[in-house]
């Protein structure tokens, strides 16, 4: 990936504004910067859910993908975690994430919130807030309202400190205040529409010296710019004319909850959203998000959102480019680049072209001409003639003639190509390894917390300060119940608001049960041992995140709300009335056990074969760092639920709960328009089986591994694994856009060439095996290319000759490389699968 020598003119000049500081304004067309129009690609990065060691990696690779901005939420309850006490380190370091941003030469978008939603426990504000007396949240409330005051201010202030605004000569060209509160605003009547006005005035009244931003705000005030939050933004429009059309969200994958399907969006559908967008006027454009990342720890909202953040976005989880989906959109971004000055200084003319397709054609009275044409019928290819010259166009595509003449680009023809990506395991694994192991009780620790009649909300009992709650009575069994002497099993009927649940009896368990993530209520019915006296009943309760967003969403509860046992020779009993008693958290999270030093004062059971398929336990062994350079997961799928740890640091929620078998695609069509649900794979799978452990939280050697496991799992069988780029594929045919787009930008014009196939393998390896070459009309996907009845019988030895043993190859579509006059009336394409070693 080169940087050309333009782009690092354009990055030069940049950074010699951004020291002498300079000017952000607006007009209906655009921003306006240093009385500059300005085309803005932008990409969502979240400084907490990488680490600090990936930032540069992450901020380099979205700029090689043409992205000018770099876009993130603030994390209030990150920075806040408790009144008045702030925590700018670590992944928390906010203005160490700017300056990296800073010194890559592009401009940030700071979305201060300070209410977030973004997937993230609590929306990002903190728990704390609930319980401080009469708040309510995101409303006309004075408590409130003076702490999301107080925060925002605060962060205003360490960006003026750290001169990082843009009049300062920083980075930053636009804030948000609020986020997406349109969508409830109503449910908070008359108090929801003074505290909407009242955010942007008191945004506005810190005087950053740049725009603000409300995203889907639908009565915005004329003080700040609306914008647009949504898979599709082209038809959006601001409440005011004099306002520039924002998009803040594209939203090109989505997000995961555990026991659900993966959902996918293609790269073509991506395309073509953005195309459409500026095609009808946008000017600033946000992938949200182009680096997902990962919940570490307990960060994760929803609730059962998972630890993984992906978001099948252009940069994965890992920090890898995904391809094609950046390449794709790098390319698109290029193209829309050299439309740039014209297209945001004149006026549009609309060219209907059919029923379904139509042009916007951009000119200017020196002779310039850029025209987008699309093509939305979901359905069926067309052919369109626009000045005399006929354009293919797929299904729901856009071509874009930077000049009028020439397709520089079609959101529907992906010749870019597909990385073939594996989960490596090593092989030794953690077998071989010296194992610790504590083995907690069920029930009560220590000392009880308190006694009640009833149950309490697991939320309001924990405050979040861990997952866990425990729930213990006993019961007195009679032995001339019919159960015990029939052998039959009484059975134990559990109602809760959510999230979780594991029920031991007398220290053994029984059963679990969880909601997932569109209904975290569940029940619980499982038959039960019981014995003739005196019984035990623990139940642990867990929340898997917290509610995130929805109106009055501080107030959703959690926990069991009901348990009877059914079949005692007097009928059910209910226990819902019984005296409970509680504590909050697990032991081993009292004793500080996931603490990656000074553990030898707690007192572990040493042993070679640690026990498997046991509830309640903690493992602990010392890992050495996996070998190489690429990126770790933790292969959980041999376990079942709990936390991990490395070093201290917080791995997060592990739970390889299996989605389910049906409601998936064979191959995802990317005509149409796209809903979450559309494209789902993984049917049957575990929802998430690896979690990201960054490398820079390994040292050379003694890793201190911590693993609590709830219900049981084989820690033998856990492994790292390294996340590998083990081969590429492509398809592409003749007569896709050959134009070398970097060559045009830089000037020299529009400099046609033949469509090429680029193959390309990780550094220090190369192409050692064609798997799979077909010109002539081949079909299928990446890992399930077929020849169709037209086909070169040499494209194998072709692609060979060319890319064997080679680290990158550029193969030509051309009858003078493959057979001449084959197959004449087919339009020939190119598919091949190569391997990387």
């Amino acid at each position: 990936m080169k940087v050309s020598r333009l782009a690092w003119l354009l990055s030069l000049l940049l950074c010699f504004t951004l020291c002498l500081g300079y000017n952000v304004s607006y007009d209906r067309r655009s921003l306006i910067i240093n009385g500059q129009r300005k085309l803005l690609i932008s990409a969502a990065i979240h400084y907490p859910r990488s680490v600090p060691a990936m930032w540069p990696g992450l901020v380099q690779t979205a700029k090689e993908g043409g992205v000018d901005v770099i876009e993130t939420y603030v994390f209030w309850n990150g920075h806040e975690p408790s009144p008045g006490n702030y925590y700018f380190g670590g992944r928390y370091d906010l203005v160490k994430f700017a300056k990296i941003v800073e010194d890559a030469g592009m401009y940030l978008i700071l979305r201060i919130g300070p209410f977030v939603a973004a997937e993230w426990y609590f929306g990002g504000v903190p728990v704390w807030l609930h319980y401080v007396p009469d708040t309510v949240f995101r409303t006309d409330n004075e408590p409130f309202k003076y702490h999301m005051q107080k925060f925002t201010t605060l962060i205003v202030n360490l960006m003026k400190q750290e001169k990082l605004f843009a009049p300062q000569g920083g980075p930053i060209i636009l804030a948000q205040i609020e986020n997406e509160y349109g969508y409830y605003e109503k449910d908070y009547g008359e108090g929801g529409k003074k505290y909407a006005q009242w955010s942007a005035s008191m945004a506005v009244a810190q005087n950053i010296g740049v725009p603000w931003i409300m995203c889907q705000q639908f009565d915005a005030p004329e003080s700040v710019i609306n914008t647009c939050n949504s898979f599709y933004c082209d038809q959006f429009t601001p409440i005011f004319p004099n306002k520039p059309k924002i998009w803040t969200e594209n939203w090109p994958g989505w997000f995961k909850t555990f026991g659900a399907r993966n959902p996918h969006r293609p790269a073509e559908d991506i395309a073509f959203s953005v195309a459409r967008f500026f095609q009808k006027g946008g000017s600033v454009q946000n992938y949200y998000m182009y680096h997902g990342g990962t919940n570490f720890g307990r960060t994760s909202g929803g609730p059962f959102i998972t630890t993984s953040y992906d978001y099948e976005a252009p940069i994965d989880e890992y920090g890898l480019p995904r391809l094609p989906k950046w390449a794709h959109l790098k390319q698109l971004h290029l193209a829309i680049k050299l439309c740039e000055h014209i297209l945001l200084n004149s006026e549009p003319t609309l060219v209907p072209l059919g029923p379904s397709e139509e042009a916007d054609v951009f000119t200017n009275s020196s002779g310039a001409c850029a025209a987008f044409i699309s093509n939305m019928d979901d359905k069926n290819d067309k052919t369109v003639v626009f000045r005399n010259v006929s354009y293919h166009l797929p299904a729901w595509s856009v071509s874009i003639l930077p000049d009028c003449k020439t397709e520089v680009f079609n959101t529907a023809k992906v010749a870019s190509q597909t990385s073939v990506v594996e989960m490596t395991s090593e092989t030794k694994g953690l077998k071989g390894l010296k194992w610790e192991v504590f083995v907690e009780k069920a029930g009560i620790w220590g000392e009880a917390d308190f006694f009640k009649s009833g149950f309490v909300d697991h939320i309001n009992t924990t405050r979040f300060t861990t997952d866990y709650l425990w729930y213990t009575t006993s019961i007195f069994v009679d032995e001339n119940e019919d159960f015990l002497k029939k052998g039959s099993l009484p059975v134990l009927q559990i109602e809760s608001k959510g999230h979780a649940l594991h029920a031991f009896v007398n220290d053994k368990l029984q059963d679990s049960a969880s909601g997932n993530g569109t209904h975290p209520p569940f029940s619980l019915k499982s038959p039960i041992s019981l014995k003739a006296g005196k019984n035990e009943i623990a139940l642990l309760s867990m929340t898997v995140g917290l509610q995130n967003a929805g109106s009055f969403y501080e107030w959703v509860g959690a926990g069991v709300t009901s348990v009877k046992i059914k079949g005692f020779n007097n009928g059910t009993i209910d226990l819902s009335a019984h005296n409970w008693t509680y504590k909050i958290g697990v032991q081993g999270e009292h004793l500080g056990l996931y603490k990656g030093d000074g553990l030898s004062n707690i007192t572990w059971i040493s042993t070679a074969e640690p026990p498997k398929e046991q509830p309640l336990t903690w493992y602990k062994a010392i890992v050495d760092a996996p070998p190489g350079d690429e990126p770790i997961g933790l292969d959980m799928i041999h376990m079942g639920k709990g936390l991990a740890w490395l070093n201290g640091e917080e791995i997060g929620r592990y739970w390889p709960r299996k989605s389910p078998t049906h409601g998936c695609v064979q191959e995802c069509n990317y005509r149409g328009k796209f809903d979450p649900d559309k494209c789902n794979t993984g049917c049957g799978e575990p929802t998430q089986r690896w979690y990201h452990v960054p490398r820079s939280w390994f040292k050379p050697s003694g890793n201190v591994l911590v693993i609590f496991e709830e219900k049981g799992g084989n820690p033998l069988k856990m492994e790292f694994s390294r996340r590998k780029i083990s081969g590429a594929c492509a398809l592409a045919a003749v007569d896709y856009p050959s134009v070398d787009l970097e060559s045009w930008r830089e000037g020299n014009g529009s400099n046609k060439s033949i469509s090429t196939i680029n193959l390309k393998c990780p550094e220090n390896t190369h192409i050692s095996t064609v798997k799979f070459a077909s010109f002539g009309n081949p079909t299928g996907s990446c890992g399930s290319y077929t020849k169709g009845d037209c086909h070169d019988p040499n494209s194998t030895s072709v692609v060979e000759k060319i890319c064997l043993h080679q680290n990158n190859c550029a193969i030509e579509l051309t009858e003078e490389k493959f057979s001449k006059g084959l197959c004449s009336s087919v339009t020939k394409k190119l598919a091949v699968e190569v391997v990387c070693n």
